[in-house]
């Protein structure tokens, strides 16, 4: 299923982001600058770009890896063909000493799995799927590097599968930076230098996805876009070597709250 080449009227979205934190059993990450989770050992397999992972780290500075750590700030273009596959909900120099915590779980818990699957039935109709396992990452009001500022950063990963079938969503509640003090980025600002990087890494020269605006100064409006008509949330089909979900024209980031599709 392809996703239609025009632009439409966003709808408000209800709760964007799925439920979080210490009281529904989340994980949290160490307070370190460009640091990363514990190995989490998957319950279930999880098949991303044709390749089943059983295990992730999910890292400081905005991404999701599978089998090996990400510690690097400052995000190159994809494709990156060092054999990193990874996730990147939004790929900058976060510091959570300076601000904002980092939470995580997997999770059989039916009222989630029920959410999740009345989502992704309603964004593709012609893909079956009941989820069965979700694995949830939430960076809350994160700051960047030398922050000279109170801005922090809202957004959230929610990987799922029904063991054959998977799916990403991204989630964007509050972009307030772009880029660390190392990236290039005004202190005061976090803006300027080398902007984030949102998409996903197969870990090969030739499987990737760049979501518009990645590394460019217009990654901050990407709470106002989208590919399933809701602001600020990114829903992609992952376990085959092509992603399903990818829109087939640029978007006007700035275009009257319009999202593209």
């Amino acid at each position: 299923m392809g996703v239609p080449s025009y632009l439409t009227l966003c709808l408000p979205a209800a709760a964007l982001l799925y439920p979080y934190g210490l009281d529904k059993g989340d994980s949290k990450n160490p307070k370190l600058d460009d640091g990363t989770s514990k190995r989490v050992v998957l319950s279930v397999p999880f098949s991303f770009y044709g390749k089943e992972y059983k295990s992730l780290y999910v890292n400081n500075n905005g991404v999701i890896s599978f089998d090996t750590q990400v510690k690097q700030y400052t995000p190159d273009p994809f494709p990156l063909a060092d054999g990193r596959p990874f996730v990147a909900p939004y790929w900058g120099d976060v510091d959570n000493v300076l601000g904002g915590e980092i939470f995580y779980r997997q999770t059989t818990d039916p009222a989630l799995l029920k959410l999740i699957t009345q989502n992704i039935n309603e964004y593709f109709p012609s893909i079956p799927f009941t989820a069965t396992w979700a694995f949830v990452a939430t960076w809350d009001h994160v700051a960047y590097y030398d922050s000279r500022s109170n801005k922090g950063n809202t957004f959230q990963a929610a990987l799922t599968t029904n063991t054959k079938t998977s799916f990403v969503i991204l989630n964007y509640k509050d972009i307030q930076w772009t880029t660390g003090v190392a990236s290039g980025g005004d202190p005061k600002t976090g803006l300027g230098g080398t902007p984030a990087h949102a998409g996903f890494n197969s870990g090969d020269d030739t499987h990737y996805y760049n979501i518009p605006g990645s590394r460019t100064d217009a990654i901050i409006n990407i709470t106002k876009t989208s590919n399933v008509n809701v602001p600020g949330r990114w829903v992609f089909q992952v376990n085959e070597v092509e992603l399903i979900g990818v829109p087939t024209e640029a978007p006007n980031a700035a275009a009257d709250k319009r999202c593209w599709l």
